[in-house]
């Protein structure tokens, strides 16, 4: 017997008509309604709540925001960049205790559900509805896994929505995640007040030592702040967290953790917090500048500065960056240059106040928000409250006071005259400093600078200052162009070098004058001291910092090549104007240092670098300052051959022998040249000072064969100084200060000779070869020195011992006028015209005595010049060979 189908179910039916008859019945119907609704409901809760959410590969692979933690040089910590501290600990490093005290405090039942507790879900809704409209805020209920979900919602928001979000998400977490990845999660990313996320930074806030080493009772504290840290603070509420902590103890007991007896001595073991402090805050400031600005800047150039920017970010990636900064050559250098910048701006007496505010009720705040920085750690901002004949009331943005005695602002105030004390009115702000037992006026330079120190062996920048204080956001160190002024001759004398050139050539210190356009005229140069000297050294050009002598070897060599030498060696890129060689093109402290550094690498390239290397959060190294592959180097054991070494990464951008003469001639500037306030640093140095038109600014640039600085001082908007300012006088002291302590620890080694270098004693002033004499050690002026040469270049012409001891001046020559005097040339200097011919310009210099005739030494001088052969250029005009001797004028009678 065959059972009966339904006609809808029979077989000769098509699907369509079994469709039409399944909807014709009223439980087919249902059946689709209830199925659209479910698919419709499903999509709804979808859009509303699902959508957005991160994939279970997002949470495997999600990592809480790190800081970037910088080291210096050697490896030790010394800043962070940093917007939530937080130090990443593994689940195998989670000490139990504290394990223990943040479940029994949170979620007992942590590894028993799957992501939401019911019951306490259903209760949290409970809550929810019964104080709806109340403004209260219902309890959370949250699991573990929930607090991380909202964690990585990214927002805290109060309302259903978020709820159902974080409970979907909860689920999810712990379908993508183990329980224990889930715990390391949440105890590396909960934020528990004193800006520490997690519970390695929290140990280090609240109880200066690391998580590995709390106690019971301290673990349970930390246990307590995950709610509301502000509620439980230990300097405003040690009752109520010390009532919480009692409950985290119990619910420690009752899960079984600690004994009964363990509870009851913690309970009796006081809170033991350390009172809040920026101790590394305090301890990060000192690096808290120029320096680490550039560091930042750099990075995110690299990285970018959010996680929305890469995973390697600078707040967040956890990067490790290992710098070139030393810090005790910055330190040095910041000292340095304040005291220097600090004694330039005394001289012109107190400045005025550095802004103005209401000194009523409130002042602390607003005094607060004025934007000055003392600079010295010890110098402070204060506001005048109140003032009288006998003394002024100071107020800090701490809110303490104190007073300042007239004897502490006696200085005159600047452009006015008259005592400080008496300018000062309530409101004003003020820059005081200790002084005795009170406070003693101080004003912010107005005069500025910076200040550069590099390894001139690999080109790490060890130290940078770019200001007076690193709260002004410019650094001049790398962003200020200015001229650099007589620094900036070597780089011709270099050029003139490679052209054929010696140290011993002898050069003209005498009129030149150059015919630029028929509009523009003539433009002569002169000394910074006028006056001049006649046929000298190329050494004594260089240390005595002669203008003349500089544009002479500049027209010689050419200023093609001038400019050529300056553009490989990285100071700038400039048009081959003779006035560049005077050092009228703008560049940077940190590009000639960087230049000066690749001379004493005997001229091969260097690039300035801040950062060694970086690392991930995880330590692999993600960027190398030095990539060179070195084979060998990593071997196990030495095979008893040549150590390994990795290839140079330099180019040779100049003759090594040239760099060298360059440095020997500029070690001279130091022993008896326009440096010697360095001489008694007692090691090998070379260096040269610089002071440009105005003088606007002042430079000094140089160093050892080991470490190579320098610095400028002038106005953010150039204007001249002073006419007292010197290079010599200004910015080398800065820089002998910083060498003392810079330098204090360096080994003394001499520079390098090049390969090919023929040292050969010649006479000083002369320039020529010296046979039967030694040149004395230790003596800066003595008559016989060492002098650099490359093969076949050194001088001919020779001087027995005999001669030059009686060549020598009888007396000490210590000015320009003492040397022409020695050589029996008259001071007294006149301007006749030249008629005629454009080639010598329209102009000639010429010494007279009294009676307007020419003495021996004059006649001698210029006869010697038209005879002088320049074996480099057969056109000696350009030379300044001087007029015919006949246009001299008269000879002067003979001395009775």
């Amino acid at each position: 017997m065959k059972l009966a189908l339904p006609h809808w179910r029979l077989p000769h039916l098509g699907l369509r008509e079994r469709a039409r008859r399944f909807l014709g019945r009223r439980r087919g119907r249902w059946t689709v309604g209830i199925l659209a609704m479910l698919v419709i409901g499903y999509a709804a809760f979808w859009m509303l709540f699902l959508r957005g959410l991160p994939s279970a590969e997002a949470l495997l692979n999600y990592q809480p925001p790190l800081p970037t933690n910088v080291r210096a040089y050697d490896g030790t910590p010394i800043y962070s960049f940093a917007r939530e501290r937080r130090v990443e600990l593994s689940y195998d490093e989670l000490p139990p205790q504290v394990v223990h005290a943040f479940l029994s405090a949170e979620d007992k039942d942590f590894f028993h559900h799957h992501g939401v507790d019911p019951m306490s879900f259903l209760y949290a809704v409970f809550d929810y509805a019964r104080k709806s409209g109340t403004g209260e805020r219902a309890r959370g209920g949250s699991t573990i896994t929930q607090q991380v979900a909202k964690n990585l919602l990214l927002g805290n928001e109060y309302s259903p929505t978020r709820k159902v979000k974080e409970v979907a998400l909860a689920m999810r977490i712990e379908r993508a995640m183990t329980k224990q990845q889930i715990l390391e999660l949440y105890l590396n990313q909960i934020f528990l007040g004193r800006n520490a996320y997690g519970i390695e930074a929290a140990a280090r806030a609240y109880f200066d030592k690391s998580a590995k080493d709390l106690t019971v009772p301290e673990a349970a504290y930390l246990a307590v702040l995950p709610k509301a840290p502000s509620n439980y603070d230990p300097e405003r509420h040690a009752a109520r967290a010390l009532e919480r902590r009692a409950y985290v103890l119990r619910e420690m007991v009752a899960n079984g953790y600690i004994t009964a007896a363990e509870a009851q001595a913690a309970n009796a073991t006081p809170l033991g917090t350390v009172e809040r402090s920026d101790a590394r805050r305090d301890a990060e400031r000192a690096f808290d500048g120029y320096y680490m600005e550039e560091v930042r800047r750099e990075l995110m150039t690299k990285y970018g500065e959010d996680a929305d920017t890469g995973q390697n970010s600078v707040y967040s990636g956890g990067l490790w960056v290992r710098t070139s900064l030393d810090p005790v050559a910055q330190k040095a250098m910041e000292q340095a240059l304040r005291d220097g910048l600090a004694r330039f701006e005394a001289a012109g007496g107190w400045r005025g106040r550095a802004g103005h505010i209401d000194p009523g009720p409130g002042w602390p705040d607003r005094l607060a928000h004025v934007q000055v920085g003392a600079g010295y750690s010890n110098w402070r901002v204060a506001v005048i409250l109140s003032r009288d004949q006998a003394k002024a009331d100071l107020g800090f943005t701490d809110g303490t006071t104190s007073s300042l005695f007239p004897w502490g602002a006696a200085a005159p105030k600047r452009g006015v005259g008259g005592r400080a004390f008496d300018f000062l009115k309530a409101g004003d702000v003020v820059i005081v400093a200790p002084a005795g037992s009170g406070w003693a006026l101080r004003s912010i330079p107005e005069i500025s600078g910076g200040m550069v120190a590099e390894n001139p062996h690999t080109g790490q920048v060890l130290a940078m200052q770019g200001g007076f204080d690193s709260k002004e956001p410019f650094n001049r160190a790398t962003q200020a162009e200015r001229q650099p002024g007589s620094s900036f001759k070597p780089f011709v004398y270099m050029a003139a070098l490679e052209s054929g050139m010696t140290p011993a050539s002898i050069i003209e210190d005498g009129p030149f004058c150059v015919f630029q356009t028929a509009q523009l005229g003539t433009k002569c140069f002169r000394n910074f001291s006028g006056g001049y000297a006649g046929p000298q050294t190329m050494r004594w050009g260089v240390e005595q910092s002669r203008n003349l002598m500089t544009v002479r070897a500049a027209s010689q060599a050419g200023m093609e090549k001038v400019v050529a030498v300056a553009k490989a060696f990285g100071v700038g890129d400039y048009k081959p104007y003779i006035a560049y060689s005077l050092g009228a093109g703008d560049t940077t402290v940190l590009r000639m240092v960087n230049a000066y550094s690749m001379l004493a690498n005997q001229g091969r390239s260097l690039k300035p670098t801040l950062i060694d290397f970086v690392q991930d959060r995880r330590g692999k190294v993600i960027w190398k300052a030095d990539n060179r592959p070195c084979e060998g180097c990593n071997a196990r054991d030495w095979n008893g051959g040549a150590m390994p070494r990795p290839r140079p990464r330099s180019a040779q951008v100049i003759d090594p022998m040239t760099a060298y003469q360059m440095v020997h001639i500029m070690e001279g500037v130091v022993q008896r040249g326009t440096a010697t306030v360095l001489r008694d640093l007692g090691r090998p140095l070379f260096g040269k000072t610089g002071t440009n038109s105005g003088p606007t600014s002042v430079w000094f640039v140089g160093g050892s064969p080991d470490l190579v600085g320098g610095v400028y001082i002038g106005y953010d908007k150039p204007r001249p100084m002073g006419g007292y300012v010197q290079g010599g006088t200004i910015a080398a002291p800065i820089f002998r200060q910083f060498a003392q302590v810079a330098m204090k620890d360096m080994p003394i080694v001499p520079f390098k000779i090049a390969p090919g270098i023929r040292m050969v004693a010649i006479d000083r002033r002369s320039g020529r070869k010296i046979f039967g004499s030694w040149p004395t050690e230790g003596d800066p002026k003595a008559p016989v020195i060492w002098e650099a040469f490359k093969p076949e270049s050194e001088p001919r012409r020779a001087l027995n011992h005999q001669e030059t001891v009686r060549a020598a001046p009888r007396r000490a020559i210590h000015s320009d006028s003492d040397f022409l005097a020695s050589r029996g040339v008259s001071t007294n200097w006149e301007i006749i015209p030249s008629p005629g011919n454009h080639r010598r310009g329209p102009v000639r210099l010429t010494g007279l005595d009294r009676g307007g005739c020419r003495g021996p030494s004059e006649h001698r001088r210029f006869a010697h010049a038209r005879r002088s052969a320049n074996p480099y250029r057969p056109d000696r005009r350009r030379f300044g060979a001087g007029p015919p001797l006949s246009r001299l004028g008269p000879r002067c009678p003979p001395a009775p």
